[in-house]
C-alpha cells in the first residue's frame, strides 16, 4: 500500500535548502510513497522549480500564507487541505530554526500520523519566554527531526533541550550524473590568457560571506574570480569590487543553470559562509574532483578534513582565505591530492539514492511507532 507523505516549505526562494528537497521528493520510490508538495505562493507566477516538480509527475499543492499575526485566518482552510490530502506522513523542511511552526501545528491538529522536519540551518535565537513556549510547543509536535549534519543535531539538542533519539542526522547527498567526474583539465571559456578561475556558487547574502571573499581576491591578483548566484547582497557587492578595484577580475554571474560547467571551467571552489548547515555546493565540487577552500562552520568540516580532503578557514578570515587559495594554486600536487580524496569521500558516502534510502527507513519506523 502507497503511503502519503506531505512536503511543506514555506520558503520562497531557492537555494541548498530546496535542492534537497526536491532531490528527495523526486527520489522516493513512486510504488510505495505518494509524495505531494504544499507550498506558498511568493508571487502572481508559480515558481520555476516548484514547475519543474509538478512536470515530474508530483502532485503540488498552493497553500496560503500562516503566520500567526497576519494570516491566522487561514489556519482552517490548511487544516481543511490537509485532511482532504489524508497524508500519513507531514515532512517539513526548515530554512531556519522556527521555519514552519504553524504549519507543523496545525499538521498535529489535523492529526497526521507521523510529523518530521529537516533542519537545513541551524542558528541561534533570541532567548525570551517567547521562544522558549514556541521552541517546546514545536518540538512537542515533531516526532522526530532530521539534522544534516552532526554539528546541526548537537545545536539542536542544546538549544530546544530534545533527547538524543529525537534527532537523527541524515547528511545532504549529491547527483553527480550530470556531471563531468573525470576530473581533467578544465574548459577555456572561464578565464581570459588562461589565468587560473577561483568559483564560488552561493546566494548573495551575509551569510555566504563574499565581502571578505572579495577582500581575499585583492591578494590575489594573479587569479580570476567567478560568482554564481543572486540575492539581496547583489547590488553592495559589485560595488564593493570596484571599490576595490576588481571589476576586471570578478565577475558576478547571476542565478545560472549550468553548474557542471561552471564546475568544470574552475581550477579552485571556495565558500566563505559565516554560517552554514551542510552545502550541496561543497558536495558538488568535490564529487566532481575539485579542490575545495571553505571556511570551518556547520557541517563543513564534516566533509572537509583540513589538508586532507580541502583546506579549511575560520569564517570572516579573508587573510587567511587568500592564504589558502594561494596554496591551492600553488601547489598542484597537493592540489590534485586533497581534490581526489574529496571524490572518493563524497562518491562513498554521499549518494542521492543513499540518503532517500535512508529518510524512506526513517518513514518506515515512525510509521510503525506511530501505529503502536
Amino acid at each position: 500500500m502507497r503511503r502519503t507523505v506531505v512536503h511543506f516549505t514555506d520558503s520562497k526562494e531557492f537555494g541548498g535548502a530546496e535542492r534537497a528537497l526536491v532531490q528527495l521528493i523526486t527520489g522516493l520510490d513512486r510504488a510505495r510513497w505518494h509524495p505531494v508538495l504544499y507550498f506558498h505562493p511568493s508571487g502572481p507566477e508559480i515558481p520555476w522549480w516548484i514547475r519543474d516538480v509538478a512536470e515530474s509527475g508530483i502532485e503540488v499543492v498552493e497553500v496560503p500564507p500562516l503566520d500567526r499575526r497576519r494570516n491566522a485566518a487561514n489556519w482552517p482552510q490548511f487544516v481543511w487541505q490537509l485532511r482532504r490530502s489524508t497524508p500519513d506522513i507531514f515532512h517539513a523542511h526548515l530554512t531556519w530554526p522556527l521555519a514552519c511552526t504553524e504549519a507543523i501545528l496545525l499538521a498535529r491538529f489535523a492529526r497526521v500520523p507521523v510529523v518530521t522536519a529537516t533542519m537545513q540551518l541551524f542558528w541561534d535565537l533570541p532567548y525570551n519566554a517567547f521562544m522558549r513556549l514556541k521552541r517546546r510547543l514545536v518540538s512537542a509536535a515533531v516526532d522526530r527531526y532530521i539534522a544534516v549534519s552532526d554539528e546541526n543535531a548537537d545545536r539542536m539538542r542544546s538549544t530546544f533541550g530534545l533527547r538524543p533519539e529525537m534527532i537523527q542526522t541524515i547528511p545532504n547527498a549529491v547527483d553527480l550524473s550530470h556531471f563531468d567526474t573525470s576530473g581533467g583539465p578544465r574548459s577555456e571559456d572561464g578565464s581570459d590568457e588562461g589565468r587560473p578561475v577561483v568559483l564560488t556558487i552561493a546566494r548573495l547574502a551575509e551569510q555566504k560571506g563574499i565581502r571578505y571573499l572579495l577582500d581575499a581576491a585583492s591578494s590575489v591578483p594573479e587569479a580570476d574570480f567567478l560568482i554564481a548566484g543572486d540575492g539581496p547582497d547583489r547590488q553592495a557587492l559589485e560595488s564593493r569590487a570596484h571599490q576595490l578595484g576588481l571589476a576586471e577580475r570578478v565577475r558576478f554571474l547571476g542565478f545560472r543553470d549550468d553548474i557542471p560547467g561552471l564546475l568544470a571551467a574552475c581550477d579552485v571552489f571556495v565558500l566563505p559562509s559565516l554560517y552554514e548547515g551542510f552545502p550541496l555546493s561543497i558536495l558538488e565540487a568535490l564529487g566532481v574532483g575539485k579542490p575545495v577552500v571553505a571556511s570551518a562552520v556547520g557541517g563543513i568540516p564534516e566533509v572537509i578534513q583540513d589538508g586532507r580532503t580541502g583546506l579549511l578557514v575560520p569564517a570572516g578570515d579573508p587573510g587567511a582565505l587568500a592564504d589558502a587559495i594561494r596554496r591551492i594554486l600553488n601547489d598542484s600536487a597537493d592540489a590534485r591530492a586533497m581534490a581526489r580524496a574529496g571524490q572518493e569521500l563524497v562518491r562513498e558516502n554521499y549518494s542521492v539514492e543513499a540518503m532517500v534510502r535512508t529518510v524512506s527507513t526513517l518513514y518506515d519506523e515512525l510509521l510503525a511507532e506511530a501505529r503502536a
